[in-house]
């Protein structure tokens, strides 16, 4: 029995050691208290296979090798490009997601339909890759190879502006389509609208200009762009001016009376900037009875502005005398959000100015509104950006005039005026 005892006591206490280990070897090595914190971001130090270099029958993966382990990311890559490091990856040519891997300190990539013949590649991790500490890095690198084809020699420069705004499209996406095999290759343009894509094989390049409003790393329907067409013998591609295209014309989506003589007219897209609507497509008719109501000029803001200033209120105190000499200036490009590089750079061929697209014109009368009246407004053949053109209208009601407030100054009793005293009591009676 008390053999019997001694043993269980003895695995007991083996059982407790190894545990003991066990526990020891589990444990999570960290750096010591107080000491510096890690704010470096990850650092790539190697790229497989090296870039500008014909490996010929290449079957394996491209690698990112970075100095320390990288994150994932809170969305894994799963295939459909929604993952935080495939939105890191753009592959050419092709259209389809690739396979992005992690790998702790490495990304891998490859083409979900594997690697073609006579090709060449172009691998683009762009900047955002992180640390385990959430320090980010603001590098990207590319990797461009040829599995088979002539070394590539040829890029593409060129700005993409967002014509709706007048300023640079930050981040816009750039597509050239080498013809006629219809291969795509892609990159990003920076933050003031410049691109930079290449070295790409030398052809004629169908080039789209993308604003990525979703970021998902193509062109949906909705979504501005413009295209160039480029020659085999040419690098440099004229600027991108990307705007919404709609193959319907416009509507007027609503009217309002803006003063006696003025009406704003809205419509559902940025109009074509070089039409000029005369009083031969116009017409305006207060109902019920169509009575015809003249029209002197349906205009662009600023057209209608120059022609019919507002008359300014008498102020003798604050007398605007910068006004007119801005007003006589000449029209400046927008400032592009990084400023300082765009300064820097005088290689760059300057932007032409363009004003910007509207979806809004001014209607002028020659006659004050009714008030309460009601009316149509027809346009013929109104043009949109693209010069889809549609006939418009659409009904508008003058205003009401506003009641004029009663005077209750006379009525109303002033409450400031003080009470009369009270009467003194009566006198007690005998």
């Amino acid at each position: 029995m008390g053999t019997s005892i001694a043993a269980v006591r003895r695995i007991r206490l083996h059982c407790s050691a190894v545990l003991l280990l066990l526990l020891v070897a589990c444990a999570r090595i960290e750096p010591p208290p107080g000491g510096p914190r890690d704010v470096a971001a990850p650092r790539l130090v190697a790229t497989r296979p090296d870039s500008a270099t014909v490996p010929g029958d290449f079957d394996g993966e491209v690698e990112f090798i970075f100095d320390e382990t990288v994150s994932e990311g809170s969305s894994p890559s799963m295939g459909f490009g929604t993952g935080d490091l495939e939105k890191l990856v753009l592959l050419s040519p092709t259209d389809r997601v690739p396979d992005v891997s992690w790998k702790r300190s490495r990304i891998t990539v490859k083409p979900a339909e594997g690697w073609q013949p006579g090709r060449v590649y172009r691998v683009e991790l762009l900047a955002g890759v992180v640390d385990l500490r959430r320090n980010r890095s603001n590098a990207s690198t590319t990797v461009t190879f040829s599995t088979g084809a002539a070394t590539p020699t040829t890029r593409l420069t060129g700005r993409i502006m967002d014509w709706t705004l007048a300023r640079p499209a930050r981040g816009a996406l750039v597509i050239a389509i080498l013809l006629p095999d219809s291969l795509p290759y892609r990159t990003l343009a920076d933050t003031a609208g410049w691109f930079d894509l290449g070295p790409l094989p030398a052809g004629e390049y169908l080039t789209y200009g993308v604003v990525d409003q979703n970021k998902n790393q193509r062109q949906d329907g909705r979504e501005a762009w413009d295209t160039v067409r480029i020659a085999g013998d040419t690098t440099t591609v004229s600027t991108f001016w990307a705007f919404p295209h709609d193959t319907i014309g416009p509507r007027i989506t609503a009217i309002a009376v803006t003063d006696s003589l003025t009406g704003m007219v809205s419509f559902s897209q940025p109009l074509d900037p070089a039409q000029r609507l005369d009083s031969s497509v116009v017409r305006l008719v207060q109902l019920p009875d169509s009575t015809p109501v003249p029209v002197i000029s349906l205009l662009p803001k600023r057209m209608h502005d120059s022609l019919y200033p507002v008359k300014a209120k008498a102020d003798t105190t604050a007398r605007d005398t910068l006004a007119p000499a801005l007003r006589e200036r000449p029209l400046k490009p927008p400032v592009p959000a990084d400023t300082a590089r765009a300064r820097a750079d005088t290689t760059r061929p300057p932007v032409p100015v363009r004003e910007p697209l509207a979806d809004k014109l001014w209607l002028r009368v020659a006659s004050p509104w009714t008030a309460g009246a009601k009316y149509l407004l027809e346009v013929r053949g109104v043009r949109n950006a693209n010069l889809a053109s549609a006939d418009a209208r659409q009904t508008l009601s003058a205003p009401e005039p506003k009641p004029v407030p009663a005077d209750t100054t006379k009525a109303a009793p002033d409450s400031l005026r003080a009470a009369p005293p009270p009467a003194p009591p009566a006198p007690p009676s005998q």
